[in-house]
């Protein structure tokens, strides 16, 4: 009895030490999962209630700091601008800024220039960082990028600063040509000529007003609003009815293969857009099923420029080309119509401003002809706001090709003007009339495929 008396005792004594054990092992594990972890200091719940809802919908970059300068939460902004790397604040200024504010509590602002992620080349980033505290152990960075807000800053002043000095010169000029008339009363010779002079300059200060008026609309009006599909050989018989008289002048030749849908014969109706009969009697392939969407007129005034810039940099006796043809894409069919001249041609590093507004390849020459520098910024902002865009090629010495690229208009019903025998004679593609060439390849487009439009009138 005694030994089963010590064996039922000592199966007590064990079973009461283990249940011991296991609740001192419970409670050890209870109490390490309450103990706040290295990671869990740097998470989401250590921000004051809402401040992380508010941050995520923040457009600033947002930076909270702990006490140790950790990175506690950082907005993807903030590491796209490359200034948190490694859980730390990259950035020593800023850095500096929120141990000063956490030391005293203070608020602070300050714009910095931060090189550019990577290899540092290029324009550095404009940033405007500010520090506040965020609780009493927490500091709060907002960073802000100014760099696109600069750039537009800057464009303006340059805008502002171009337009003060293009209106200074004609109405400078206006000022002493009235002067010279007032001292030249008596003799009726010199005041005609300064007369006429004063004429020329109040016709510039004209075009130059109207042109900042076209260029204000273009930017601030929506041209699809009043958008409607365009025949593109009504935006060429107005852009060669427009440099009419320049071209005359000069007695630069215009060519184009495109024309109206009625047929030779109505063409040759039309001032302006006359055709002459091709050798051996072909029929001149029609270009009535070309059609742009958009704005009638800006649409003109954009092709008309080109047309104008085309003949005021062309020498004398020279050839202006207009011609234009469908380009099947993926998104939808573009309409390309290239302006072609055989100019002074632009360097490799002027192509890239040349539709910056007031830039001028060569302003003497501008000023001869009484241009402002906003022709292209016009015809560049008339392709963007269409959905479209204009390129350049140029070589000095051989001419250049503006080329305008505008979405195609779909198929619209027109009256029928010309025989079903006529239609058939008529080329299904411009490639096939030009002999494969391109109008935006000027090495290889071959003049003879476009119609010769009769040179205007040389005025004596």
């Amino acid at each position: 009895m005694d030994v089963n008396a010590a064996v039922a005792a000592a199966a007590a004594i064990a079973g009461l030490l283990t249940g011991a054990i296991a609740v001192l092992a419970f409670r050890f594990s209870e109490r390490e999962q309450r103990r706040p972890t290295r990671s869990s200091l740097h998470t989401d719940p250590v921000l004051p209630p809402g401040v992380d809802t508010v941050l995520s919908v923040l457009r600033s970059s947002a930076v909270v700091l702990d006490e140790a300068d950790g990175v506690v939460k950082a907005s993807s902004a903030a590491y796209a601008l490359g200034l948190v790397r490694g859980g730390k604040l990259a950035v020593e200024p800023m850095l500096q800024m929120a141990r000063d504010t956490r030391r005293d509590g203070e608020i602070r602002q300050v714009e910095l220039d931060l090189p550019r992620r990577g290899t540092g080349r290029g324009e550095a980033l404009a940033v405007s960082a500010r520090v506040a505290p965020l609780g009493s152990r927490l500091v709060l960075l907002l960073v802000e990028d100014l760099t696109e807000a600069r750039r537009i800053e800057a464009v303006r002043r340059d805008f502002v600063a171009n337009v003060s000095h293009e209106l200074k010169t004609p109405v400078g000029a206006l000022s002493l040509l009235s002067e010279a008339v007032m001292d030249a009363s008596d003799d009726p010779e010199a005041v005609e000529r300064f007369a006429g002079r004063m004429q020329g300059e109040a016709i510039r200060l004209t075009n130059l007003v109207q042109e900042l008026i076209d260029l204000s609309r273009v930017q601030n009006d929506d041209p699809l609003e009043d958008a409607e599909p365009v025949p593109v050989y009504e935006l060429v018989a107005e852009a060669v009815d427009r440099c009419r008289h320049a071209a005359g002048t000069k007695q630069i030749t215009m060519a184009s293969n495109v024309w109206a849908p009625g047929g030779l014969e109505e063409i040759e109706g039309r001032e302006g857009l006359a055709g002459s009969d091709q050798e051996g009697g072909g029929q001149l392939p029609s270009a009535a099923d070309l059609r742009v969407w958009g704005n009638r007129g800006q649409l003109a005034a954009a092709l008309g420029n080109l047309v104008e810039n085309a003949v005021n940099y062309s020498p004398a006796r020279t050839r202006v080309g207009i011609a234009a043809r469908r380009v099947a894409q993926s998104g939808g069919a573009l309409i390309e119509i290239a302006v072609t001249d055989q100019g002074i041609g632009i360097s490799d590093k002027e192509k890239e401003r040349v539709f910056e507004r007031f830039y001028r390849v060569d302003p003497a020459r501008s000023r001869a002809t009484g241009g402002t520098g906003l022709g292209l910024a016009i015809v560049k902002h008339v392709a963007a706001s269409h959905g479209g865009e204009v390129t350049v090629w140029s070589a000095e010495g051989q001419g250049s090709t503006f080329t305008l690229r505008l979405p195609e208009a779909a198929a619209a019903p027109t009256r029928d003007r010309t025989s079903p025998s006529s239609r058939r004679d008529e080329p299904e593609d411009l490639e096939d009339e030009a002999g494969g060439s391109t109008p935006s390849s000027p090495r290889t487009s071959d003049p003879s495929a476009y119609e010769t439009l009769p040179s205007p009138e040389v005025l004596p």
